[in-house]
């Protein structure tokens, strides 16, 4: 089969490994139509990361299933399918409390929590930007999608990561209706956490950035852009709240947050969020941040290599904010918001700006990565059926 695979620091290739198969009798396996590249996926094409050279990477994944395995008893052979990140067991004490985002069973490492699809640090699994892609538990792990899945597959696969990522972000922050809620953050989760908000009837929701294209795309779903090349969030907030500042934040960057003129600061959004949210205000932070940076040295400094990040502790103290962390539990999440996406009440495919087939993945990353004009969010479809820009 194809599949997109890393070969060191921004090199993707498109070639053939080999098929993915039935390994345990829970597995099923899944014909992969519709793979996002995520913002995160660029972590580790930049080689900031752990990834070993030679996986697939692709962790946000939809498809038909081909094959079960003897043991699977609920999801059938010829069913859409969409696959939360998180690999989970659904039966570890992780899983009984609905934290499949730290799933015990099937991290390898014993001192660690977590398991994906082609990503660094959380087992061995294959990535889904291929033809096919094994799927353990499948039971568990599968959400199965109704009879209109094929013609809005770019809605669905939202679900995989980025719709429930950004909604975790809300919920980490305590988003209600009324609220005023800043993001940072334009990219494909900060738009996916701004429309959260908007979809919980926030007040008023600022979406920071300093990517054109990507402010354009928040202020047409509704959120007020902030360009912070031109302005700073806090006071844009503060002026517009008698001097308060936002009931809530979303961080939606991570670790290699940077600056209009492109020096990265690992402390840059989160500070500008502590700054920005009122005291005893709520922040989720769902932007990824790891514990080693293999690129963080050269970049900002050997804390930050560490992952020891220098926030404004004492102020985020003194102000009495609380703020919640880490990669989203999806299956808390994607029942529900399926049944938004089917009901007519959220497209989450607003985010995407080009539909590509599986063999311009190297090309796709290249451009996502530079975040060349115009590239927003970048969707795969690995039977051939990609369609070039799609608005």
């Amino acid at each position: 089969m194809k599949a997109a695979v890393y070969e060191g620091p921004r090199t993707v290739t498109v070639k053939d490994v080999p098929d993915a198969k039935i390994e345990h009798p829970c597995d099923i396996i899944v014909k992969i139509t519709t793979t996002n590249i995520c913002g995160s996926d660029l972590h580790m094409y930049e080689g900031r990361t752990s990834f070993e050279s030679g996986r697939t990477l692709g962790h946000e994944n939809l498809g038909q299933v081909v094959e079960v395995g003897p043991a699977v008893r609920k999801v059938q052979v010829g069913e859409y399918v969409v696959l939360p990140f998180n690999i989970a067991c659904g039966f570890c004490k992780q899983c009984e409390q609905g934290l499949t985002n730290y799933c015990l069973t099937m991290q390898p490492e014993p001192a660690l929590a977590g398991a994906a699809y082609g990503f660094a640090d959380m087992g061995p699994y294959q990535g889904g930007q291929a033809e096919l892609l094994r799927v353990p538990y499948g039971d568990f792990n599968a959400l199965r999608l109704g009879e209109d899945a094929a013609e809005r597959q770019t809605d669905y696969v939202m679900l995989a990561d980025i719709f429930p990522t950004g909604y975790h972000a809300t919920e980490m922050a305590h988003v209600k209706p009324g609220d005023q809620t800043i993001v940072f953050g334009a990219g494909p989760v900060g738009l996916m956490a701004t429309y959260s908000a908007l979809l919980k009837g926030a007040g008023r929701v600022w979406t920071a950035d300093h990517q054109p294209d990507r402010l354009r795309k928040a202020e047409e779903i509704g959120a007020i852009p902030i360009n912070t090349a031109e302005q700073n969030p806090a006071e844009v907030v503060k002026e517009a709240t008698l001097g308060l500042g936002a009931d809530n934040g979303c961080e939606c960057v991570g670790y290699q947050a940077h600056d209009p003129q492109g020096h990265e600061d690992a402390s840059l959004t989160l500070n500008g969020l502590i700054d920005s949210v009122r005291f005893t205000g709520d922040i989720g932070v769902v932007g990824v941040f790891l514990p080693q940076d293999p690129g963080g040295a050269e970049a900002q400094g050997e804390l930050e290599a560490q992952g020891k990040v220098p926030i404004d502790f004492g102020m985020m103290w003194f102000k009495g904010q609380r703020m919640g962390t880490g990669q989203a539990p999806v299956k808390k999440y994607n029942r529900a918001l399926r049944d938004l996406i089917a009901g007519g009440k959220a497209k989450p495919s607003f985010v995407v700006s080009h539909e590509l087939s599986l063999d311009e993945a190297p090309t796709a990353y290249e451009h996502f990565d530079a975040r060349d004009e115009g590239w927003t969010k970048v969707v795969l479809h690995p039977d051939g059926h990609g369609n070039g820009h799609k608005r």
